[in-house]
């Protein structure tokens, strides 16, 4: 029988997740409404989402584990260390999630169960 793997997550983002956020954003939007975001990113309240929904709402395809920050995801899942909450963006503009933050730690995640619910904060 296979090891069932725990998948662990910080209470809270790191600091330096919401600068690797606004740089992606920045690529979106002006640096005003990347800026804007970020704060409201700050201010949010963690959630949970199941790692599927997450995928179906952003529409991003999913990175395979030869990727090479996946894989390093995936050794720090196997080693039991804790990963940094998912940092999210509601965009009704064009009705999708964006993930500002946590793109790969999410596909790391789903290659070891497309259900774990994992947390975030969403904006």
């Amino acid at each position: 029988m296979a090891k069932e793997i725990k998948i662990k997550w910080l209470h809270e983002p790191q600091d330096h997740d919401y600068p690797a956020a606004k740089s992606y954003l920045q690529l979106l939007y002006n640096d005003a409404v990347a800026k804007a975001h970020v704060e409201k990113l700050r201010r949010a309240r963690m959630s949970k989402f199941k790692s599927k929904d997450i995928f179906r709402a952003s529409r991003q395809s999913l990175l395979g584990i030869s990727n090479y920050h996946v894989k390093k995801d995936r050794k720090r899942i196997k080693a039991g260390q804790s990963l940094s909450p998912l940092l999210l963006i509601r965009d009704s503009k064009v009705g999708r999630v964006i993930i500002a933050d946590g793109y790969h730690r999410l596909c790391a995640v789903y290659s070891f169960d497309e259900d774990a619910v994992i947390p975030c904060k969403i904006a």
